[in-house]
């Protein structure tokens, strides 16, 4: 028995001075709070740059926009050279896999629907811009309707960039990636509407009507 009330009596101590010991607390207590603050770190990373990027996106289809309506008529040189400007937007960030697309809408008196009356959309290549078709010609495109205004052109344009996050890449790319995009309208400042492609020194070319 009263090896039994040693053993008893010894095991009690020792749980006691577990209890009472508290070296490794803060090693315990790192290992638990590292995980959140590393979640907190990078989501706070990841949300600040989508909101930079989704910010440039914007200022990206306002500039091509912007300068394609300050033209009375323009060539593929043009676009090209708008394109690759709006694109330098996104300095520092990589533009290479940026789609944009520059149209004309001409809105019909009748109907007020808008329709397309050129387009040209072009992709980053290597660093290069390279043009693509764009939309088809009467293809429909939804306006809001306080610039639905009868018998007017518009200059509409959209971009696409495909964000994809920083976890991604350290996580063999599981997650999916985002599409940021966003649309702009501009009035041709110069003349009732911006002709494409320019036409030949000494002719006259009407706005379309299609």
């Amino acid at each position: 028995m009263k090896t039994i009330s040693k053993m008893w009596f010894r095991a009690r101590r020792s749980v006691l001075k577990l209890i009472e010991d508290c070296n490794g607390v803060a090693a315990i207590e790192f290992a638990m709070v590292v995980p959140i603050m590393l979640v907190l770190f990078f989501g706070t990373i990841e949300f600040s740059t989508g909101v930079a990027m989704s910010r440039k996106v914007t200022l990206m289809t306002r500039t091509l926009s912007d300068l394609t309506s300050q033209s009375l008529t323009v060539a593929d040189t043009d676009l090209t050279n708008f394109f690759t400007a709006s694109n330098a937007i996104m300095t520092p960030y990589p533009y290479t896999p940026t789609v944009s697309t520059v149209s004309e809408l001409y809105v019909d008196p009748v109907t007020l629907q808008a329709r397309v009356e050129w387009s040209r959309s072009a992709t980053f290549v290597s660093g290069a811009v390279v043009l693509g078709a764009g939309h088809a010609v009467r293809f429909p495109v939804a306006i809001p309707t306080q610039i639905a205004v009868g018998g007017s052109y518009l200059i509409y344009s959209e971009v696409k960039y495909p964000y994809t996050p920083i976890v991604t890449f350290s996580m063999a790319k599981t997650l999916p990636t985002f599409t940021l995009s966003d649309i702009a309208y501009t009035r041709p400042r110069q003349s009732q509407c911006v002709i494409y492609p320019t036409p030949a020194p000494g002719t006259t070319v009407p706005c379309p009507v299609l």
